[in-house]
């Protein structure tokens, strides 16, 4: 399905106007429908559907692994992904949520909240990084967003390990790119523990929270953190960087991970 449109647009200067075709990206709702139960319509770039329904549902604590995953559906054309476990999940009427999720700055309801968090493990790893190595993937980061340098209308996400970046990701939501990440890692079984996960967008409670479930240990994000975020990150282990710019950046917390250039 295509991710980009031209549409008419009239562009004004100073100098007076003219007519021109501009690009922009596509948005498309996607309704999960789990074990028969209608249960969201998120608000998407139309790729990667079936990724990013796996990794919705990974990120509201309703999956875990591939083996739970009995069959996935994918109906393009009306834009519904219909996924059945092999585990019957009885879901309390409270929380079948037939709600739209805005690719916007809020998320509406959801299943998790800052409180689970004391639920979670403190995310352990030894994986270490140096600073060359931090503005080295960002630049790479960067320099893959073709839709972005397009339309500026996308967030980005990418999945890495210390030298080069595994997985990347776009779409009209911050969150919506993290969860097509963690959806393509469940459903390829590729291990997230000891990795790095870059974002464009700004890094919540929610980001941090995905990131804990699946064990990744270092967030990087070219943007800014919330006082919650930094906070969750801090006690369960997360190290995160923000507002990387050239050879410039900001650890948050666990900076242990962060090696010097000469180290």
């Amino acid at each position: 399905m295509d991710t980009l449109e031209k549409v008419p647009v009239q562009r004004v200067t100073l100098t007076g106007s003219e007519y021109i075709e501009d690009i922009v990206i596509v948005e498309r709702p996607l309704t999960i429908i789990f074990n028969n139960e209608e249960l969201v319509t998120l608000i998407c770039s139309p790729v990667d559907l079936r990724y990013l329904a796996v990794g919705f549902l990974a990120s509201e604590g309703l999956l875990q692994s591939r083996d739970q995953i009995k069959k996935t559906t994918v109906d393009e054309q009306k834009s519904i992904v219909r996924i059945e476990t092999s585990e019957q999940y009885e879901l309390a009427g409270e929380l079948i949520f037939k709600r739209m999720i805005t690719p916007g700055c809020g998320r509406g309801a959801s299943l998790y909240s800052v409180a689970d968090a004391k639920d979670l493990a403190t995310v352990q790893s030894d994986i270490k990084i140096t600073a060359p190595q931090v503005f080295n993937l960002v630049k790479e980061f960067q320099n893959r967003s073709e839709v972005f340098k397009e339309t500026g209308g996308v967030h980005s996400a990418a999945f890495c390990d210390a030298e080069r970046i595994l997985i990347f990701k776009e779409d009209i939501g911050r969150h919506n790119a993290i969860d097509k990440i963690i959806g393509e890692c469940i459903i390829n079984d590729i291990p997230t523990k000891d990795h790095i996960l870059l974002t464009s967008g700004r890094v919540s409670s929610e980001i941090i929270l995905k990131v804990i479930k699946r064990n990744i240990p270092l967030l990087i994000s070219r943007s800014a953190p919330t006082s919650t975020g930094v906070k969750l990150a801090n006690d369960l282990g997360v190290t995160l960087i923000g507002f990387v710019r050239g050879t410039r950046m900001n650890v948050y917390t666990h900076s242990q991970r962060i090696l010097s250039s000469t180290a």
